[in-house]
């Protein structure tokens, strides 16, 4: 049940009548086809995404095509790429695959993309997610020639009402000279009843975003461009490319679990108020699966979030009442959720807003509402400096994405990772990060499977006694303090010669501990670990 401190919220939520809208009378059709052919060689596309959640799908596609076809004529055809995040198989996938990106910003999890990344092909720039509006506005990525933007409608006047994200479209329609719009009659019109948008003033004259709630709307419902920059409309008819989540298994639920001990532990002490407080998720099948624990413990009161995404387990807890209201940059669910959305909008609507990436990763606003803040790591050093993005400290596994913009400026910032991976032939904890996303500053509190390391006090020395005794897989713990206590002395205590050894050593060897990997057992777990365990 809602409480009622939030019917105010509720209300000003609420579905309104919209003035008839007179759709695309005045524009152009196209088919997908004729529209990638306003495309040119070294242009800056830029379009919309934030998770497939809203992409772009027939124009990137035809684009990809076309690609091809010009690369069979003998003639260059790559183009720079634009989104919210990442995206759907038919775009940053198809446009890949045709080698037509030469560039790509500012977040991605396409795994033919990601090959062309680390391979050096395509060029790619690593952002917050929160910076990319207005790094566009000012031109510091270059001009954008031309927007693809996905939308359910459009009026002649240029109100333009978009799907299931919002992400970075509005800055995108603002700032391209020509705008490409895919009309999606598979995407219910009544979605803009979530929406709220707004587009910030430019520094220095903008003020500060007065929302005091998660469920606040401070824009409009739609998109006003001018219409004379549509050159001219695609119809489409087909849903975001959205794949399923795995099921939670043992090592996630294991980890939800110590999220949500340490959450209860901090209401138990009055460190967090009685009726809690918002909370982010990242994408994925972990933070999936905290998401489900945290619903499913009677201790935690119902909460609301203020997160860049909705996923499936918040989106059962939201049906439930046991998530209040959210926040949200995108609804990344399963299809038939979506149907299920549709069929009880009436209910749910007033209960979700949609937001431009700006509002819904901005800094202030997560300061502002005492965010919860919950991501994941690819690699926590013995200090608490995170990884999130490289595996190795070269290889680009998806890209930072929003989890900067949370966790620098949460009340509470908790990442998350299994303490080992590839059957324990790679420890998430080792002496150094390879690479650093998140210094030990932005980072208050790591969870493993095995259990959680509350770091907010703890000066370096105790900080590594507490992640490697908490969060460490035990077949590593031994050689982590053993690290530890050997290294050069100083504020913080490191061995140059040998901080990268496990990296070396999987590199070398396939293992990080290659004794490990003599005693593995027959599913390729090390037999120290399996004995810890037991």
């Amino acid at each position: 049940m809602i409480r009622p401190a939030d019917d105010c919220y509720l209300a000003a939520a609420a579905p309104v009548a919209y003035p008839a809208r007179s759709r695309m009378r005045n524009f152009p059709r196209l088919t997908p086809e004729e529209a990638a052919r306003v495309i040119c060689h070294g242009d800056m596309v830029a379009f919309s995404g934030f998770t497939p959640a809203g992409a772009a799908k027939a124009v990137p596609r035809a684009l990809a095509e076309y690609a091809r076809a010009e690369h069979d004529a003998g003639r260059d055809f790559k183009v720079r790429v634009l989104t919210g995040a990442s995206t759907g198989a038919s775009l940053d996938d198809a446009l890949a695959n045709a080698d037509a990106i030469s560039w790509r910003a500012p977040y991605q999890s396409s795994g033919p993309l990601r090959k062309q990344v680390n391979s050096g092909l395509v060029e790619f720039v690593d952002m917050h997610l929160s910076h990319v509006p207005q790094m566009v506005l000012f031109g510091f990525l270059g001009k954008v020639d031309v927007a693809v933007v996905e939308a359910s409608e459009v009026t002649r006047d240029g109100r333009v009402y978009l799907t299931t994200s919002i992400g970075a479209s509005p800055t995108f329609l603002q700032a391209a000279e020509k705008v490409i719009l895919e009309v999606n009659s598979h995407q219910s019109a009544r979605l803009s009843d979530m929406a709220d948008i707004v587009t910030p003033k430019p520094p220095p004259f903008r003020p500060g975003l007065d929302l005091d709630h998660p469920l606040e709307r401070i824009g409009k419902s739609y998109v006003m461009i001018d219409p004379k920059k549509i050159i001219g409309i695609v119809e489409t008819d087909e849903p975001d490319e959205l794949g399923g989540m795995a099921p939670a298994d043992e090592v996630s639920d294991a980890i939800a679990g110590h999220v949500v001990e340490f959450l209860h532990r901090e209401l138990a002490s009055g460190r967090l108020p009685a009726d809690f407080l918002p909370l982010q998720s990242g994408v994925g099948n972990v933070a999936n699966a905290v998401m489900q624990g945290i619903g499913s413990h009677p201790e935690i009161p119902d909460f609301m979030m203020y997160s860049e995404v909705l996923q499936s387990a918040p989106f059962e807890l939201l049906r439930s009442g046991r998530l209040r209201g959210a926040s949200t940059c995108a609804l990344t669910l399963l299809p038939e959720q979506m149907e299920t959305l549709l069929e009880e909008i009436d209910e749910l609507s007033p209960r979700l807003v949609l937001r431009p990436q700006e509002i819904s990763n901005n800094p202030g606003v997560v300061r502002q509402l005492g965010v919860i803040a919950m991501n994941t790591a690819l690699e926590v050093d013995i200090y608490g400096h995170v990884n999130s993005t490289h595996v190795c400290g070269r290889k680009m596994m998806n890209g930072i994405g929003g989890s900067g913009d949370f966790a620098r400026n949460a009340y509470l910032s908790i990442f998350v990772c299994p303490s080992a991976v590839k059957g324990g032939r790679i420890s998430t904890i080792t002496p150094m990060c390879s690479h650093v996303d998140h210094s030990e500053h932005s980072v208050n509190v790591i969870v493993t499977e095995h259990g959680y390391a509350d770091l907010r006090g703890l000066a370096p020395t105790e900080r590594a006694r507490t992640i490697i005794d908490h969060c460490a897989h035990p077949a590593y713990r031994d050689y982590l303090h053993r690290y530890q206590r050997t290294a050069s002395s100083g504020h913080i205590r490191h061995n140059f010669s040998r901080c990268f050894e496990l990296h070396e050593n999987l590199e070398r060897y396939g293992w990080m501990l290659p004794e490990l990997a003599a005693e593995a057992d027959g599913a390729g777990q090390p037999a120290a670990a399996n004995a810890a365990a037991s």
